[in-house]
């Protein structure tokens, strides 16, 4: 019984600790999302190797997308003129951090993880995305990379920035933010926080610790383990303090925040498809090194007190009720019910798409696609939107749930359909 107890209370307690950063991150996310000049941001990214690369690193830095959700904007990037190396800068710099995971890491973790973060995400990509380019350069002689996309420019919008007024771009903004984006990441939060209390109740204090595993055995261990897995950034810092709760290493915990989210199986295979072995190399290595690196640096280098913080409630469960202060009640509460929210929202839209799908079989001709590598509603959309943009398609109806595309129309060509997904940075076959 006592540890159900410390299972649900370190949960909760977790939950309210990083609710009122996390409410202010999809805030930022939402205003980014409504804001950002993308039309103008296409136009930065070619240039020389160092210079685009740092320009796409700066600009992924806080995107608050994951590593499934950037390929297609990446591929969106590359065919209105970045850069390759532009391109793996941005895939390496953006899953790793984001607004809304910098503000978490900051409430769980302390301030230095927090600066730690987006430094090492910013250098990584820029000298991931500087090796590409480069070799880009001496294999083509150009700047403009070897991508075999059809540049039919219908299957991408040129024209992607929010139309609107200051408050048509808020209103979609606070959508944006806690609605789509938070019901992104819902899942892989929820996830997280399970496991991290998970840990926190069955694992002893200092076991990890007790095994005397040299640091960079811990950090080779821990990157067996985050490569292949499926992490959102917010998601893996609860199970990132819950590592260095039971004895991890910091520096090892530090690896798992950095590569856990920039890397999956899904991702890894879309890389190797679109854009070739050869940069999936550079792309892996960038992100292993900078994760190894930042690790040695916090283990080796600096100050050990720096990344000894622990909010209160990380001291394996030694916080009374009482500590928590309204604010982060407050905020866990509401994050709890927008979380909730989204779970029962996805169950009314799945049943609302099935009902959708069963009236237009009946009176159009109809394809479905299961389409592996879709996770978001940044795919959800990317996805409808190619898909519509295919002559004959009338109707496009997207299931985040059974990763599947059912499109609808009076005459089209699936293969016509499955071209321009794929094209758009997706792997997709006939369901």
């Amino acid at each position: 019984m006592e540890i159900v107890y410390k299972f649900f209370f370190s949960f909760a307690a977790t939950l309210c600790e990083m609710a009122p950063f996390l409410l202010i991150g999809f805030g930022f996310a939402g205003l980014l999302y409504a804001f950002l000049p993308q039309n103008t941001i296409h136009r930065y990214f070619g240039g020389s190797p160092l210079g685009s690369a740092t320009r796409a690193a700066l600009l992924g830095v806080p995107l608050p997308l994951c590593s499934c959700g950037i390929i297609p904007t990446s591929m969106a990037f590359y065919k209105n003129g970045a850069s390759k190396g532009s391109t793996v800068s941005l895939l390496i710099a953006t899953p790793q951090t984001g607004v809304d995971s910098i503000l978490a890491t900051y409430s769980m973790m302390g301030l230095p993880f927090a600066i730690m973060r987006p430094i090492v995400a910013f250098i990584t990509g820029i000298v991931g995305g500087w090796i590409e380019g480069i070799r880009e350069q001496k294999e083509d002689g150009n700047t403009s990379g070897s991508i075999e996309i059809d540049n039919n420019e219908n299957y991408f919008n040129k024209d992607t920035n929010i139309k609107g007024g200051f408050v048509d771009k808020f209103m979609i903004a606070l959508k944006y933010g806690f609605h789509d984006f938070l019901g992104d990441i819902a899942k892989w939060l929820l996830v997280g926080l399970v496991l991290a209390a998970a840990i926190s109740a069955l694992i002893p204090k200092d076991f990890i610790a007790s095994l005397n595993l040299p640091p960079i055995i811990q950090m080779l261990l821990v990157l067996i383990i985050a490569i292949p897995l499926y992490v959102c950034a917010t998601g893996s810092i609860p199970l990132a303090a819950s590592f260095i709760a039971v004895g991890m290493n910091p520096g090892a915990a530090f690896v798992f925040l950095m590569a856990g989210p920039a890397t999956n199986a899904a991702t890894i295979t879309v890389l190797n498809k679109i854009l070739g072995k050869k940069t999936l190399i550079t792309y892996l290595t960038s992100i292993i090194i900078g994760a190894v690196v930042g690790g040695l640096l916090i283990t080796y280098i600096l100050p050990p007190e720096w990344f000894a913080y622990f909010s209160p409630i990380h001291c394996h469960n030694c916080i009374e009720a009482e500590q928590l202060g309204p604010v982060s009640t407050i905020s866990g509460i509401l994050l709890a019910a927008l979380i909730a929210f989204a779970f029962i929202n996805k169950y009314i839209q799945s049943r609302k798409i099935h009902k959708k799908m069963r009236d237009n079989m009946q009176t159009q001709q109809t394809a479905t696609f299961k389409v592996d590598n879709m996770t978001c509603s940044h795919c959800k959309a990317t996805i409808e939107k190619v898909s519509l943009n295919v002559a004959g398609i009338e109707t496009a109806i997207v299931d985040l749930q059974s990763k599947t595309v059912t499109v609808c129309g009076t005459s089209f060509d699936p293969q016509e359909v499955i071209k321009a997904i794929e094209a758009a940075g997706y792997i997709i076959h006939k369901a």
